[in-house]
């Protein structure tokens, strides 16, 4: 936090200077005032976190500047001081708004840990109302659409998101699942509060437990002390569980008590820990589909599919693409300090035509390899990565067929795959996911036999199996 502003008002001005040198020694950037009207008039110039004000002043007295003060700057914290204290005095500053209200002599200790108690709680609410505007404002902003579909999702998304209840994310990778979490967060009672993001497709049994929930003392080697989990970070906010149905079997066990109690046992403890938490949760794959493959438990589907957003794949909302395009482009522009402003209409009607089996997220990546390579002020064919579109759009689409879910984001890793002659954590890299994600994916496939493994020149080379 930055240095805490304090105005310490006190028309005594041996008492004024002695405490004001006592708080600057603290760290604290101190301003003094000798009457109410000065106080106002310094408060109307600058803001302050704490005011100290004496009550017994000519003109102005202290109560007076206190209820002035709180009815202009609701979000700077009152300490009262008197050497004249009577029980009425007392609860008429608690009940103007003071944040405490301290008898002379008092102990200069004493005051000093007051007001930087008042300095912590102040700063600490402005911290928590800029963190909200931000996350509205980064929710709101990024979230265009002219799509029908896509507005009726974030009608519901807004909706259900004061009301506390789980919410289940369904759609394709890149769909823009945890932006839509972020959003429903940014409009939820717990705003103020902490989103807490986790893949849970990206880590093992063990250490997704050790994250979620953390870890006693001694709990295993090397555990030397004492740590809190992502659960416990997200207390009074949002978790966002993503990739929920890659969870194995155990660690739905753990989910389910979690979801039911609102309690958890930390690893190696014994004591359980309540969690005042809200559950997000999202899954490229059909929920439905893992249940009946018996992959996903089906209660803790009912527990989150309380409501289910379904969000649509690009392909299916393409008027959304000159908006997201130019969105990605002013965005990509300013982080690199580039003048390209616009899309050339040629490009533009290229990206349009694409089905981006990979979604906004390859979208954004496009538009960024486009503003990087750009050397004029728009972006154009020449900027488009080669060859983009012309298999007939999709990877792995041919006639008349209409591929699932899955065999869209197959067919996508493969080529991504072959374009980089089978280095997993390069194709990882590109897109956007982690190495453990990728081969999660890989294995499964390789389980369904829907793809092989050739590595006779040592590299891995992924192709789909015949029918």
């Amino acid at each position: 936090m930055s240095i805490a502003q304090v105005l310490l008002v006190d028309d005594e001005a041996v008492a004024r200077e002695g405490l004001a040198t006592a708080l600057r020694r603290d760290g604290l950037e101190v301003t003094t005032a000798d009457n109410g009207e000065a106080a106002l008039a310094l408060l109307r110039q600058h803001e302050y976190e704490v005011l100290l004000t004496d009550v017994k002043m000519p003109g102005m007295d202290g109560l007076e500047l206190l209820r002035r003060a709180r009815e202009a700057w609701p979000g700077m914290e009152v300490l009262v001081v008197t050497g004249f204290a009577t029980t009425e005095s007392a609860v008429e500053a608690m009940r103007a708004g003071a944040f405490y209200y301290v008898s002379k002599p008092f102990r200069l200790g004493e005051v000093r840990k007051l007001v930087r108690e008042a300095a912590d709680k102040a700063q600490l609410r402005a911290e928590n109302q800029r963190l909200r505007q931000l996350v509205e404002h980064a929710a709101d902003e990024r979230i265009v659409t002219r799509d029908e579909g896509m507005r009726a999702i974030l009608d519901i998304a807004r909706g259900v998101a004061p009301t506390d209840c789980n919410v289940l994310i369904v759609g394709e990778t890149g769909t823009g699942k945890e932006l839509l979490a972020r959003h429903v967060h940014a409009h939820s009672r717990r705003a103020g509060g902490p989103f807490v993001a986790i893949n849970c497709g990206a880590l093992n049994e063990e250490l997704l437990a050790n994250e979620l929930f953390g870890h006693e003392k001694g709990a295993y080697t090397g555990a030397q002390q004492a740590r809190g989990g992502l659960v416990e970070a997200a207390q009074c906010g949002t978790l966002f569980l993503d990739e929920v149905t890659e969870m194995s079997a155990a660690m739905q066990v753990k989910l389910l008590r979690l979801l039911q109690e609102r309690e958890y046992l930390r690893v190696g403890g014994t004591e359980p820990v309540r969690a005042d938490v809200r559950f997000l949760a999202a899954t490229n794959r059909e929920p439905r589909a893992a249940v009946e493959a018996g992959q996903f438990r089906q209660d803790i589907y009912f527990r989150l599919n309380v409501v289910t957003l379904q969000l649509p794949p690009l392909r299916d909302r393409r008027e959304d693409i000159p908006l997201l395009a130019q969105q990605f482009v002013r965005r990509a522009a300013q982080a690199m300090g580039k003048p390209v402003t616009a899309i050339a209409p040629p490009a533009m009607q290229k990206l349009c035509a694409y089905d981006y089996p990979g979604n906004v997220r390859e979208l954004e990546n496009i538009i960024e390899r486009g503003v990087a390579l750009a050397t004029a002020t728009m972006l154009g064919l020449e900027d488009l990565p080669p060859g983009l579109g012309s298999q007939g759009n999709s990877p792995g689409r041919s006639g008349n067929e209409v591929p699932t879910l899955e065999a869209v984001e197959r067919g996508h890793i493969l080529d991504v795959l072959a374009s980089v002659g089978g280095n997993r954590a390069l194709a990882a890299r590109l897109l956007g996911i982690d190495r453990v994600s990728l081969w999660r994916k890989l294995r499964r496939y390789e389980e369904q036999g829907l793809i092989e493994a050739d590595q006779t020149d040592g590299a891995l080379r992924m192709r789909d199996v015949p029918a």
